[in-house]
């Protein structure tokens, strides 16, 4: 029996994929025969990774939406139904981190914010795709949670706890889909150099203690999720659910 990492003929929802890691995984995920659904806040953005995409010879719709939005998750899950007919791989990505300072500092709207996307945007699109694939037979979620979600990152409390959620949501919809034929799993990035990790990034203190603490001896990058993304979206992955898998260079180590 051979491993297959091929996504011909299947369709994936990618959030938060107009930039960074999620363009990455849904470039990714094209250029091994997936249908993609590039998603995010906005259209333009999504418009400019399908393009690319479809450039270079793959699949992919643009699709815009806020996933802290209620009423937006559903209307993107109701238009994939229509429009696809199915759906295979949901990464959720799309995240937020809105503070960056002391946890006593934290006030309620970037705590509610981070809430909000981190956490019911992913439940309720893992919900939503989960009844998808419930009527398929088969499906595979991947949660982009971090290495924070295991040991808090200074100054991103909130965004820590959100995170750590994920991990126990990652579990719990595992648990409960696996007699669906749907599979959940999570991917912990390190520090990945994005726009998102911006501000983490111009921290010169935080940058040089994740480097010294890296056996790596690096800051990651987009693609270096893209090939653990796959694994997990294909049937390589077949016997693998409720799983986190780190991707940090060595951090947690």
């Amino acid at each position: 029996m051979s491993v297959s990492f091929d996504l011909s003929g299947r369709v994936a929802l990618v959030t938060g994929a107009s930039r960074g890691i999620g363009e990455a995984m849904a470039k990714g995920f094209a250029q091994y025969g997936a249908n993609v659904i590039v998603s995010s806040r906005k259209q333009e953005g999504c418009a400019e990774v399908a393009a690319e995409i479809v450039a270079a010879g793959g699949k992919a719709t643009p699709i815009a939406c806020h996933i802290g939005d209620m009423d937006a998750l559903t209307a993107l899950f109701d238009r994939i139904k229509s429009e696809f007919g199915r759906l295979d791989v949901l990464v959720n990505n799309a995240a937020t981190n809105p503070y960056y300072g002391h946890v006593l500092d934290t006030d309620l709207g970037a705590f509610q914010k981070t809430v909000d996307v981190n956490i019911r945007g992913y439940f309720f699109a893992s919900v939503l795709a989960g009844r998808i694939m419930r009527e398929q037979g088969k499906g595979s979620i991947i949660n982009v949670a971090s290495v924070n979600a295991v040991r808090p990152g200074p100054k991103q409390a909130i965004y820590s706890v959100t995170k750590g959620a994920v991990l126990n949501m990652t579990k719990a919809f595992a648990k409960e889909c696996g007699p669906h034929g749907i599979r959940c799993n999570a991917l912990l990035p390190g520090l990945i150099r994005t726009k998102f990790a911006g501000t983490l990034l111009a921290d010169k203190d935080q940058t040089e203690h994740y480097l010294a603490t890296n056996p790596s001896g690096r800051v990651g990058e987009p693609q270096d999720l893209a090939g653990a993304a796959l694994f997990l979206a294909s049937d390589a992955s077949s016997y693998v659910t409720g799983e986190f898998l780190v991707v940090d260079g060595g951090f947690l180590t």
